[in-house]
């Protein structure tokens, strides 16, 4: 098995539970592959195997790894998108951030973990993307996101009003924040946040949730993950802001945003003892009364 690591620079208070990582893999002899900035940032801190090779992108990546690991939160998860794209190499995180919706795999159980991975003791669950296309050619090349696409105003304009559209009929007309288009894994995220719905991965569907509406008749929407949606905005500002997961983009107000289904799924790998409603039950504290504590 080869597998490939992923990371971002973080608190040297987690260098343990690095250099734990390497040192397991190399006590399997696995092959290993590191993203090149979080080699250069943890090469002097611990002991790397002198076997470690390195990528810096999707293309160095392609055909070198059965596996890769995040090593961080969910947003350093969001990250490795830009790497596997449309490859299917599998993904697991292990979680040096707080929640872990995404990375799930706490930092005390990394020995586990990967045992499991080497024996193939996991499944693969698989995540729907959504893409987004303008005029403009947004995000060059990186336009999908795992969790959300939002549309939003800039911090020094007044509300805008978003015109939607599903296959080219006319949904509703927003004024609005702005508005989040997100997939069933970015539903426990931004978009939860501003009251819409938990949707399970399979459920083949995305949502539509106002952010601070400014009718509160105004509710989220789910939609079926197959179809176009197109929104044009109109706004006193003459920008407006894009978010694809953590990348943002300033666009004209005339630009017309298209957003549909990715083409690939990400393969996000989920331990046999793992399962979606119980990272919902662990994360959302379900069930958990402070009256009987």
């Amino acid at each position: 098995m080869k597998i490939a690591i992923y990371g971002r620079e973080f608190n040297n208070t987690v260098l343990p539970y690095v250099q734990e990582v390497f040192h397991i893999l190399e006590e399997h002899q696995i092959e290993t592959l590191v993203f090149e900035n979080f080699y250069q940032f943890i090469a002097d801190k611990i002991a790397l195997p002198s076997t470690v090779k390195r990528f810096k992108n999707n293309v160095e990546l392609l055909g070198q790894a059965n596996v890769l690991i995040s090593l961080g939160g969910d947003g350093t998860l969001l990250d490795t998108l830009a790497f596997v794209r449309e490859s299917g190499i599998p993904v697991i995180g292990i979680n040096f951030g707080r929640l872990g919706f995404l990375a799930s795999v706490n930092k005390d159980e990394i020995r586990v973990a990967i045992n499991a991975l080497l024996n193939s003791q996991f499944s693969l669950d698989k995540r729907s993307l959504l893409r987004v296309e303008s005029e403009n050619n947004l995000f060059d090349g990186e336009n999908f996101a795992l969790n959300d696409i939002t549309i939003h105003r800039r911090d020094d304009s007044a509300m805008m009003l978003i015109n939607a559209y599903m296959n080219g009929e006319f949904i509703n007309s927003y004024w609005a924040d702005g508005l989040i288009i997100a997939t069933p894994t970015g539903s426990t995220a931004y978009s939860l946040s501003c009251g819409g719905p938990i949707i399970y991965p399979s459920s083949r569907s995305f949502v539509i949730t106002p952010v601070a509406p400014h009718n509160l008749n105004v509710r989220p929407l789910v939609i079926p993950d197959d179809i176009s949606l197109t929104f044009e905005v109109e706004a006193r500002s003459a920008k407006f802001l894009v978010s694809c997961d953590s990348r943002t983009e300033t666009v004209d107000r005339s630009v017309k945003i298209t957003l549909k289904k990715a083409h690939f799924d990400l393969n996000l790998i989920r331990l046999n003892e793992e399962s979606y409603l119980t990272t919902l039950r662990n994360k959302l504290l379900w069930g958990i009364d402070t009256r009987n504590y």
